[in-house]
């Protein structure tokens, strides 16, 4: 893991507060679990009308945890004002998501003045408790600063 500085003191504030306006957070009963310089973590249970046919949870929401992770996770390390956006992602669905609980765990790294590059793997755990990796992306994300 590679330690970062923040560049804004109260970035964990920032985070917190910019999450709360995610509708789409809301909308599907994610939570912001960890955020530290450079990581986060966003979990979520299991819900039916988030999953597709097979009753897996939809490759879409995946995505959507894993970027939101990624994305939140570069934030932490941008200026006070600074506003953050996708400009690229690729993931790879490793393992159907089946799960009680899902977890989109996201690293910088690579922290530059404009772009960001961040890993964010998805798990889903068990009826066990044992957790298991069904997703990885790799994203940049961009700092947009305003005029």
């Amino acid at each position: 893991m590679t330690d970062f500085i923040p560049k804004d003191p109260d970035f964990r504030a920032r985070v917190e507060e910019d999450f709360a306006k995610q509708n789409l957070m809301q909308t599907i009963g994610a939570e912001l679990a960890l955020i530290e310089p450079g990581r986060a973590e966003i979990v979520m249970a299991k819900r039916d009308d988030l999953c597709q046919q097979h009753g897996f949870l939809h490759a879409g929401i995946t995505t959507t945890l894993a970027d939101t992770a990624a994305g939140y996770a570069a934030f932490s390390l941008m200026p006070k004002g600074a506003e953050v956006l996708s400009t690229e992602f690729k993931i790879n669905l490793l393992n159907p998501a089946e799960g009680k609980r899902f977890s989109a765990r996201a690293e910088v790294l690579k922290s530059g003045r404009t772009l960001s590059v961040v890993r964010s793997d998805v798990w889903a755990e068990d009826e066990t408790g044992r957790w298991s990796m069904i997703a990885s992306m790799l994203a940049s994300m961009i700092c947009l600063m305003p005029k």
